[in-house]
């Protein structure tokens, strides 16, 4: 078999970043380097062609997963307090919606990683910045007047984290209602609890 170009390379290097990220997530950080590659598509011996470590591997599947949310998220800072105040309506509604709570490997890496961080450690130094940064920034997108998010994202991510635990009861959506509605205060949940997560 001959060498992988490098374009190849890179490829194979971008594919088993996002497929640990979005398996980290699903499954936590102690998935095997075996079975990442294996859902990768390659094979277990390309792995340290690619990576030092697997804690390498962690810390850029958690700055991916912070990108990709971003990407799909943003917020002008130029945008009307209207168009703001919507858009930190839709971020609660979706973010505390049955989808997110049942596609972990695509949700938020603030609660996807949380658990694993907080378990090790070790890896939580290593990856310290990419995730204060991306808990921050999570935050200022729910931030209004003297509001900094804070405690609002405690909300949603406790929310999100207990009716994940609690899935296959109704008090699952229960949580995600209760939670929705105190961010939102509305008390009418307008918004459909299915969709897609932000």
């Amino acid at each position: 078999m001959g060498r992988v170009s490098q374009a190849q390379a890179q490829e194979n290097r971008r594919r088993v970043v996002a497929t640990a990220s979005r398996m980290f997530r699903e499954k936590g950080t102690a998935v095997s380097v075996a079975d990442l590659m294996k859902a990768a598509g390659l094979t277990h011996g390309g792995f340290y062609k690619q990576f030092g470590s697997k804690e390498d591997l962690v810390d850029e599947a958690i700055a991916h997963a912070f990108d990709e949310q971003a990407a799909h998220s943003a917020v002008a800072p130029e945008e009307q307090a209207g168009e703001r105040e919507a858009a930190r309506r839709t971020l609660i509604e979706d973010y505390l919606s049955v989808w997110h709570r049942d596609h972990t490997g695509e949700g938020c890496p603030v609660s996807g990683f949380a658990a694993d961080l907080g378990r090790e450690p070790g890896q939580a130094a290593r990856a310290h910045d990419v995730y204060i940064n991306g808990v921050r920034n999570r935050a200022a997108r729910l931030a209004t007047g003297d509001d900094d998010g804070m405690a609002q994202l405690c909300t949603m991510v406790g929310a999100l984290v207990l009716a994940r635990a609690t899935r296959g009861n109704p008090i699952s959506e229960e949580l995600l209602q209760a939670a929705r509605t105190a961010l939102t205060e509305s008390g009418t949940g307008q918004s459909d609890p299915q969709q897609r997560t932000a």
